[in-house]
């Protein structure tokens, strides 16, 4: 059984992962091409139709490609007024406690999600820019980064009650 988790474990810490690396780029693309669009709307008063529409495009999907990336790693910023000073095993039951409202909330987005984007692709929805860019694909992202989301906090949820019930050791470094 532990063999099997431990894969699952490895499967969406890579998919984590990998959606880091994703975010990575749209961070490069979204410097690059804004630079870009500055340079050319003050130095040669030639403002770009479609940069600004694709980046703030980008900074959506960077948004739903992080969620996974930062929840996996610890690099959500929490209120450790309290919770930095428990114990492991107490920070283990709050987390748990709170993994009920962190399911409800990525059920409803992710519920949501997949009809805000099934309506989009019927209406084959688009920017009311210059330039129409899709906004259907967008919309289809969003419920997949939540799912995402959702897989890195059951792994938690897992750890969490490993750790309550004694079979999980907690190293300085993951005790984040």
């Amino acid at each position: 059984m532990m063999k099997a988790w431990n894969k699952v474990e490895n499967f969406i810490d890579s998919l984590s992962e990998w959606l880091g690396k994703i975010g990575w780029v749209i961070i490069f693309y979204v410097m690059a091409f804004g630079l870009f669009d500055v340079i050319m709307r003050y130095f040669f008063d030639s403002p770009s139709l479609w940069i600004s529409t694709t980046i703030q495009y980008a900074m959506v999907l960077l948004a739903c490609v992080s969620g996974a990336y930062a929840l996996n790693s610890g690099s959500f910023v929490k209120l450790d007024i309290f919770y930095e000073k428990f114990p492991p095993k107490v920070k283990a039951i709050v987390d748990i406690l709170t993994f009920s409202l962190t399911f409800l909330y990525l059920y409803v987005l992710i519920t949501k999600g997949i009809e805000a984007a099934q309506a989009s692709f019927m209406l084959k929805q688009e920017t009311p820019t210059a330039v129409p860019i899709p906004l259907y694909h967008l919309k289809a992202i969003i419920p997949f980064a939540a799912f995402c989301v959702l897989l890195v906090a059951i792994k938690k949820l897992v750890i969490d009650v490993r750790i309550v019930l004694g079979y999980h050791q907690v190293d300085k470094v993951e005790n984040n």
